[in-house]
């Protein structure tokens, strides 16, 4: 019976694993209809920082373990 339990806990974990992966994937292709086009011909500083931060922004959080 136990055993019956863990692996069914398992099951869960696992969908709601996927479940979250899915949702944060999601809300980053709508953050990033949120933030403004980085694409100017001109070298600007801040917009090249905007978008570092956000990359390593997406990495930590696709990284964090659940």
């Amino acid at each position: 019976m136990e055993s019956n339990t863990f692996t069914s806990n398992q099951g869960v974990r696992e969908e709601f694993s996927e479940y979250v992966a899915h949702l944060q994937f999601h809300m980053t292709l709508q953050a990033r209809n949120l933030v403004p086009s980085l694409k100017q011909n001109s070298a600007d500083s801040r917009g090249e920082l905007l978008h570092q931060t956000q990359a390593d922004f997406e990495k930590v959080i696709s990284r964090q373990v659940i």
